[in-house]
């Protein structure tokens, strides 16, 4: 027994004297942002900007500057954190069955199956895990939206008057292909603040105008969040763009960028990238729909409403009526008429609750649906396709009215949640 324990120190101190060097020094973790009750890592900003990167490289887009490109990225991960811990704190959540049902119908739009779509993924270097939870964090920001500042926008009977009024009087078919940078000003934000913002304007307007690559401009000075994305809007008609972008781009030519241009959210950047004639559809495609909602608050958790209307479907399914079920348990205005909401129009109502009715069939019910309302059951009674009509202009002019407000609204909801969330930027401190 000596002879062992004299060999196991002998062992022992070989190992003190002579340590082992095969692997390579890991440096060490640290925060780099303190948001709300949460911080963010220089390892997170390090994942998060490897993918930047390889987007960046993907599009062809000259890369900017490491430590400009690194500031940027964590000004955007600080906004989502605090849009996280937001809808956290407001009982707002994505379950695994809603994100398995979102994940199958991109697998689906891809022609894929769902062992095929994540085949592909990791077959591209993304694991399926992170894939996930990338797509949750986005549906949580998408509901947000929509119950924070889609929800409360309110479009009044004289601006529908005065947009066909303008209509009429402009002609306004062409569509505009726009890009932007956007420099957030905070809510209270001081003359020196709004100075040295001028400045980085500015300075990002100059550069814009000698010709330099716009795209790779948004990812080194915009705060939007489509900043990695060359900062694009996509294809819109000037009713549907914001007032102050919508006149900037009807005074630009195509490759044209805008003065440095002021609103309430701060200073932005337009560039014209191209402009073509829009035509207005002939007709569309009308849905008569019921459905049953349960809300959801402080008083009834998300999981309760989901299986109440689990159970009233389960009912509906083996044969009760639909009708005397919504008079029974609907909290909508609706309940009285049996849930029945008319003829509805595409944009009518919210995007969760038109993507489901839009998937179904006549006579089909649809399974548990979240909104930003709460839980619904649905159920198409019958489609028309309908000629454009003077309601129908209405319809169009009330939902095109809500897109301008909507871009300016979120803009504002995002700079004020920014404000009232603590932030501590430690990377700035370096």
């Amino acid at each position: 027994m000596q002879k062992i324990l004299a060999s196991l120190f002998v062992s022992l101190s070989c190992l003190l004297v002579f340590p082992l060097q095969a692997q390579e020094p890991i440096e060490a973790d640290h925060i780099v942002a303190v948001v709300g009750d949460g911080v963010i890592t220089r390892n997170e900003l390090r994942a998060r900007l490897a993918v930047a990167l390889k987007q960046l490289e993907k599009q062809g887009t000259p890369l900017p500057p490491q430590d400009v490109l690194e500031a940027q990225m964590l000004e955007r991960m600080i906004m989502d954190q605090a849009q996280f811990a937001f809808a956290k704190e407001n009982g707002l959540r994505i379950d695994d069955l809603q994100l398995d049902q979102a994940i199958g119908r991109i697998a689906a739009n891809n022609n894929m199956s769902l062992s095929q779509f994540r085949a592909a993924l990791e077959k591209d270097g993304i694991a399926y895990a992170e894939f996930r939870e990338e797509i949750r964090g986005e549906m949580i920001m998408a509901r947000l939206r929509e119950r924070e500042v889609e929800s409360r926008i309110v479009v009044s009977d004289s601006e529908i008057d005065n947009y066909l009024t303008n209509q009429a009087a402009n002609g306004g078919g062409d569509e505009y292909r726009l890009a932007h940078i956007l420099l957030r000003a905070p809510e209270s934000v001081t003359p020196e603040q709004l100075a040295k913002l001028r400045q980085r304007g500015e300075q990002a307007l100059a550069r814009a105008r000698a010709g330099e690559n716009f795209a790779e401009l948004t990812a080194v000075f915009s705060d939007a969040p489509d900043a990695l994305q060359g900062g694009e809007i996509g294809w819109r008609k000037l009713d549907r763009l914001p007032q102050l972008y919508a006149e900037a781009a009807a005074r630009l030519q195509a490759g044209g960028v805008s003065d440095l241009l002021r609103s309430s959210a701060g200073f932005h950047i337009v560039k014209l990238l191209d402009k073509r004639g829009g035509n207005a559809p002939a007709s569309v495609m009308q849905t008569n729909a019921r459905h049953i909602l349960i809300r959801v608050n402080e008083v009834v958790a998300e999981a309760e409403a989901r299986h109440r209307l689990e159970t009233v479907r389960e009912r509906i399914v083996n044969g009760m009526d639909f009708a005397e079920q919504a008079r029974l348990f609907s909290q909508d205005g609706s309940a009285a008429k049996g849930g029945d909401l008319g003829w509805l129009n595409p944009g009518d109502t919210v995007p969760d609750f038109e993507r489901a009715m839009d998937a179904l069939k006549p006579g089909e019910l649809s399974p548990v649906v979240q909104s930003p309302f709460g839980m619904h059951l649905i159920q198409v009674i019958e489609r028309r396709e309908r000629d454009v009509s003077a309601e129908r202009q209405r319809s169009v002019a009330r939902q095109a009215i809500r897109e301008r407000k909507l871009d300016d609204a979120y803009q504002d909801w995002l700079r004020q949640l920014r404000d009232r969330t603590y932030v501590e930027n430690r990377l700035e401190q370096q």
